[in-house]
């Protein structure tokens, strides 16, 4: 049975017995410590915006995100979000954070499912793919077909691949079902959201990312990740801005995907402590034991 992480030091603790399999990366000796993101603006010329823990936690804005933005953007830094949010695509995306009260474009917005996206039909051309993922999801923008399979677990006997967007529905009787069906026939697994846990308004959501580290512990399943900490998504960004990473800094909550995927990415990265994974605790401690330093750490976005 996959652990259910309830905290940030059980989510700590997954993160580093999985680390092999994440991206390496240089840090610097030590972080800076500041109280909020534009005590340290000046020392790059844009910014990647993680959401969870930085713009919102749940479906509630983070207080004085919005008008951070507007003041980041008077002294003319760029932004953009680079989220692991997959249930949906970049559109629902953009109209949630507009919802919120956010102003970001739609060339401001790159979710790790628009970089699955625009990559598994080249990995697999026309595929059947198994997809697990959120109520309702149409699957348009899937490359070859997709048929929803926590409706109908029997896909995973018969599907060229797997597709993992969404843990909303996900259980652990079907992670179970997936295991025995990984083991008789190893397919493909595409997964768009790699975190382990998201922070909602009451506690951790279980992610994606959890559920295929598992897979992999189980079945040695081949998986093929898309979202940070891993590069495409930090690419896709560059490119979008047309801007080098070192004039960029991610702005994230987690240090294994915010903070290392940044700095794998030649970027800088800072931390924001009080408000997501890491909210109530000491983030010294984490960074001295996993030995993942950010740029900077600042209380609030």
């Amino acid at each position: 049975m996959v652990e259910r992480l309830a905290d940030a030091e059980a989510a700590f603790r997954r993160y580093e017995a999985v680390r092999a399999r994440l991206p390496a990366a240089r840090f610097p000796a030590a972080p800076v410590f500041a109280r909020d993101l534009g005590e340290v603006a000046d020392r790059w010329e844009g910014f990647v915006l993680d959401a969870y823990g930085v713009l919102n936690v749940g479906e509630t804005p983070i207080p004085g995100a919005v008008a951070r933005m507007a003041a980041l953007r008077a002294q003319g830094k760029r932004l953009c979000v680079l989220t692991n949010a997959a249930s949906y695509g970049r559109a629902e995306a953009l109209a949630k954070y507009r919802r919120l009260g956010f102003d970001f474009t739609a060339e401001e917005v790159v979710s790790s499912r628009d970089v699955a996206m625009a990559r598994i039909g080249a990995l697999m051309p026309g595929a059947h793919w198994a997809a697990i993922a959120a109520a309702g999801d149409r699957f348009a923008d899937v490359p070859g077909r997709a048929g929803d399979a926590v409706a109908d677990p029997g896909l995973f006997d018969g599907a060229d691949g797997v597709l993992f967007l969404s843990s909303q529905r996900w259980t652990a009787a079907l992670q179970a079902r997936l295991i025995a069906a990984l083991a008789r026939r190893p397919v493909p697994v595409v997964v768009a959201n790699p975190d382990l846990v998201a922070p909602v308004e009451d506690g951790l959501s279980q992610e994606p990312g959890l559920f295929a580290h598992d897979l992999m512990d189980q079945v040695g399943v081949a998986v093929h990740w898309f979202g940070k900490p891993f590069g495409e998504g930090f690419a896709d960004v560059c490119a979008r801005m047309d801007m080098a990473p070192e004039q960029l800094a991610m702005v994230g909550d987690t240090l294994h995907t915010d903070v290392l995927g940044g700095r794998a990415a030649g970027m800088g990265a800072v931390l924001v402590a009080d408000h997501g994974l890491f909210a109530g605790r000491d983030v010294r401690g984490y960074i001295a034991r996993s030995g993942i330093v950010p740029d900077a750490v600042v209380a609030t976005t």
